[in-house]
């Protein structure tokens, strides 16, 4: 064990850091780190707050960082809607922007017992806080990978929140017949074009069954996600997507077309087109 100054710690984190992430993002990745390790927060750092801490771990986490992991992956976790959620390379880190789909669901259910389905869940985030804001719902995670799922049952044991996983390909399999009021999907949806522009951290961590879908056919999963919703949504029931920002009127053009009504485009907090709802009309 070793001893140190939390404004020091912080020092030589940011400065390790900062060749890859930049002086902004290094120095919050520091504070958060300080805060997940060692429970030091704002008023800690102000007071310079003795720290005694593993100089191996700190080490291994550095090394870490600094080739580009995750920071949720070093930690193990993240927090989606002040829900801990555990994270690994199996499943994509949940987003602020998947937090607001959440909160829009949640905000727009009048269902008093809604029946739920997630496709392509992940760390299982969207139906474990579907199920935790909504306790009288019914909810199930749908995704193609195993090791996705293991995760995905985790969190839930963790948050004590009762929620069916199951293996499904949306691709390759259909739903049951009216059997949702709601349906969500935070699908893959990055054209692989876009690949090059994107953080390394991103590209060599999370799995890219999560994130890439084909240059000629970007709208893939939300083509089969919304013709199959309409055999399993019930009478009147909701589809919500979130979206690559460049293809919102594409995706509600889709779901136009398809026969869905009260189709609504919503932007995320940064201005840009981020998900979308649909109804079934009949």
């Amino acid at each position: 064990m070793q001893k140190a100054k939390s404004k020091n710690l912080l020092l030589e984190i940011q400065e390790r850091l900062e060749a890859i992430y930049g002086d902004r993002e290094s120095l919050s990745i520091a504070k958060h780190y300080l805060l997940d390790r060692h429970d030091v927060n704002a008023i800690d750092l102000t007071l310079n707050k003795e720290i005694t801490f593993l100089a191996a771990q700190f080490e291994n986490d550095l090394n870490a960082l600094s080739k580009g992991v995750p920071y949720q992956h070093v930690v193990g976790f993240t927090y989606f809607l002040n829900h801990k959620f555990e994270t690994n390379a199996n499943a994509l880190i949940p987003r602020p922007e998947t937090e607001e789909l959440v909160d829009w669901i949640i905000k727009g259910s009048l269902t008093p017992n809604p029946v739920i389905l997630d496709i392509g869940t992940g760390t299982g985030c969207i139906p474990i806080s579907l199920k935790l804001a909504l306790a009288n719902s019914s909810c199930t995670g749908f995704d193609v990978s195993l090791e996705a799922l293991e995760l995905a049952l985790k969190n839930a044991k963790n948050l004590r929140a009762e929620v069916n996983f199951e293996s499904h390909d949306i691709l390759q399999e259909d739903l049951k017949q009216g059997e949702y009021d709601i349906i969500v999907s935070n699908p893959p949806y990055i054209p692989q074009m876009e690949k090059s522009n994107m953080h390394e951290n991103v590209t060599a961590h999370e799995p890219e069954i999560a994130l890439f879908v084909p240059d000629n056919d970007p709208l893939l999963f939300y083509r089969n996600i919304a013709e199959k919703s309409l055999f399993g949504l019930k009478k009147g029931g909701h589809l919500y997507f979130e979206i690559h920002e460049n293809y919102g009127l594409k995706t509600q053009k889709l779901l136009v077309d398809l026969g869905y009504s009260a189709v609504t485009l919503k932007k995320d907090l940064q201005g840009k087109d981020r998900m979308i709802s649909a109804q079934k009309s009949s």
